[in-house]
């Protein structure tokens, strides 16, 4: 993934390496540490805007973490790459995974509910027609509440009130008191996603952070009968943040830069700490397991609780962190689980670079007892391929005082064994084929599409959010499929001409050919569809991905991989019967990504994307991730730009595609294959009459 967002870039001078580190964090939490987790947003050159680009992974109790999550980032040379990094005390692991949002510039505070059609009485709203009460959850159903301070409880308060349909509204006003945040919101603008009409309302907010407390007033009128619903801030403290560009790292000292912590206001955030280091093309991937005998103990009441640390050595002498095992509970002679290592974190590729492996004792409180260490190389490792290795643990403190001392246990090195990492790209260039497949929502929740209300509303000057969504993805992936042809499908319509309701009809209305000719093709279908069926209900995926499921499950070679692309505005109705597809189909090649569209909150989509927790049946987990879900209105460009809310979108939907088609290739042992011999003599085109 490269930085900016331009569509035209020069070619990236090489991938480097990041590596995050932290000293003398804020401490804020009562009876331990914090549990630090950095977040690397990165600037576009063209609109400026910060994006989220990765995080690290979340440490307990500590406030000098050194993280094992590595950034990897093209570099341009001529260019000038920002770089920012928020640092979060986590409380709740609960999709720390997830961006906060996709666009916003500062920090979610939390976001109120309410429908227009019900909590506004109508002499409220002078300038908008009659509201429809026959669709409870037509109009605007939610406000997101922003801070552009890094911290909520600086004064001033600036931000601004994000509408579902990305219409924002400014706000200003002081924070009283350090758990409080308090501000006016002036002219908010609120666009129905159902009459395109606005709404200018001004109403007070003010949430206690961590309470159910608030409080809100209309400056035209109570809320009315329904209450309106403050939701809870994100369970994230901020910790602080530096800004600075990838040139500085690579340009410092040894290719690295310590920076301070700022954006707390009074308060001395610490340090951040990064290293830089150019990746080779090295694509090995070391396999390993090890063992440890009569380790030293460390705990009162009982054994150690030992896990390893691995470190390799930089030019200056420091050395960076690479990987660590899983803790081994009590005990003096753990086994640890096999684990594989791409051997360009290992040692970068330079074999008789030395590794440092560290032995800890767990605690509970984060500070971990050092028992020993010892160093080795990659070129050392490898031998274990034919024997076992064992070495001895040394404490260089224990060395220093007991004359006696002869170690403090034992590592054995297990088995080694090395393989070739394939890419994505290895394996289309060994013809493995893309299939796409669409499956579109005709349910009525959708609106009219003759009306201008409607998200299928068929507009002379631009695409619905359905019709964009369908182009973004489907123009990226049509280029790995060489037959150009994709079965499409509608869910959730009644069908001509006796009315049959129909959760899986072809959209060119060929039972025995759902073939559509190009992504054109498939949006002339749906166009065409829009015209004849009558949207209804109920609205259900199971059928439509049971059906790419039995495709996906004839060809099990690796030469065929399935791309089910579900665009659906509304709860689903058939949770249970999905989440048994999706298990069923997660040992299959087989992805699907989920777009939303409209203002519905897609809380149920959420939990079949098993980024968090795996998707499960009936006490069967899923065998992999497969499935990307991402709501459209993350990616509506607030300029009205489509080409660049396309753009968005298609890039990060599609970003999780290669790596779910590795992971299948991987669990079944497929291995690509040879790319085709080029034709020496290639056809002349024929001449032009």
């Amino acid at each position: 993934m490269s930085l900016g967002g331009a569509s035209e870039r020069s070619v990236p001078a090489t991938k480097i390496e990041i590596t995050v580190s932290c000293r003398n964090l804020l401490d804020l939490d009562t009876f331990s540490k914090s549990d630090p987790m950095v977040v690397l947003h990165t600037q576009s050159r063209a609109s400026q805007e910060w994006r989220e680009f990765g995080r690290t992974e979340v440490i307990d109790n500590t406030l000098n973490p050194d993280f094992v999550r590595k950034f990897v980032l093209d570099y341009f040379f001529e260019e000038k790459q920002n770089l920012r990094f928020d640092v979060y005390n986590v409380d709740s692991k609960a999709n720390i995974s997830k961006p906060v949002s996709q666009r916003a510039a500062g920090r979610l505070l939390g976001h109120i509910e309410a429908n227009l059609s019900k909590d506004f009485p109508e002499h409220l709203l002078p300038n908008v027609p009659a509201l429809p009460r026959a669709h409870p959850p037509a109009f605007l159903r939610s406000w997101s509440l922003w801070s552009t301070s890094p911290h909520p409880s600086s004064s001033p308060c600036s931000g601004f009130i994000h509408c579902l349909s990305s219409f924002p509204a400014y706000l200003a006003g002081p924070a009283e008191g350090e758990d409080a945040v308090d501000c006016t919101v002036k002219n908010l603008v609120g666009r129905s996603s159902r009459n395109r009409k606005h709404v200018g309302l001004s109403f007070r907010f003010r949430s206690y952070l961590g309470q159910k407390q608030q409080r809100h007033q209309g400056r035209l009128g109570t809320l009315g009968r329904s209450p309106t619903r403050w939701l809870p801030v994100l369970a994230q403290d901020f910790l602080g943040q530096a800004f600075l560009a990838l040139g500085e790292v690579i340009g410092g000292q040894g290719s690295r830069v310590e920076r301070p912590l700022t954006g707390v206001p009074g308060k001395k955030c610490g340090t951040i700490l990064l290293t830089a280091e150019e990746l080779s093309n090295c694509r090995d991937i070391a396999t390993m397991q090890l063992c440890a005998n009569k380790l030293d103990k460390k705990d009162f009441f009982g054994k150690s609780d030992p896990f390893l640390v691995f470190y390799r050595s930089n030019e200056d002498g420091t050395f960076t962190i690479c990987h660590k095992t899983e803790v081994v509970k009590n005990t003096l002679n753990p086994v640890w689980q096999p684990f594989s290592i791409p051997v360009r974190a290992l040692c970068n590729g330079d074999y008789d670079r030395t590794v440092k492996i560290d032995v800890y004792d767990w605690d509970r409180d984060g500070s971990h007892d050092f028992i020993g260490e010892f160093t080795t190389s990659y070129r050392e490792l490898s031998k274990a391929q034919n024997q076992f290795t064992v070495y001895e643990v040394l404490n260089p403190r224990k060395k220093c005082k007991k004359k006696k001392y002869t170690n403090s246990g034992t590592v054995t090195l297990l088995s080694f064994s090395v393989d070739s990492e394939f890419t994505f790209v290895d394996y289309i260039k060994g013809g493995t084929q893309l299939n796409f497949t669409v499956a579109i929502d005709f349910t009525a929740s959708n609106g009219n599409p003759l009306q201008p209300t409607s998200l299928h509303y068929m507009s002379p000057y631009q695409l619905s959010a359905y019709a964009m969504a369908l182009k973004a993805v489907g123009e990226i992936i049509q280029d790995y499929d060489s037959d150009k042809l994709f079965p499409a499908y509608g869910f959730g319509a009644k069908l001509p001409p006796e009315g049959r309701i129909s959760h899986q009809f072809p959209l060119n209305n060929n039972d025995e050919d759902p073939n559509c000719a190009g992504i054109e093709g498939v949006l002339e279908s749906y166009f065409q569809s829009l015209r004849t069926v009558q949207l209804y209900g109920p609205t259900y995926f199971a059928p439509v991905i049971n059906q790419v499921a039995r495709a996906a499950a004839k060809i099990s070679d690796g030469s065929q991989y399935y791309v089910l692309l579900i665009i659906t505005d509304g709860v689903i109705s058939d949770m249970t019967q999905t989440k048994e597809a999706i298990v069923s189909a997660s040992s299959l090649p087989m992805s699907i990504i989920i777009v939303g569209v409209g203002p519905a909150m897609f809380e149920a989509m959420e939990e079949l994307d098993g980024d968090d927790v795996r998707v499960s049946s009936r006490g069967r987990y899923a065998e992999r991730d497969i499935v990307q879900f991402v709501p459209f209105r993350d990616y509506v460009d607030r300029s009205g730009n489509q080409v660049l809310s396309m753009a968005r979108l298609a890039k990060d939907v599609l970003a999780e595609i290669p790596e779910q088609l590795l992971s299948y290739m991987r669990t079944r042992d497929i291995q690509p294959r040879p790319p085709p011999p080029a034709n020496p003599n290639p056809t002349s085109a024929p001449e032009q009459p």
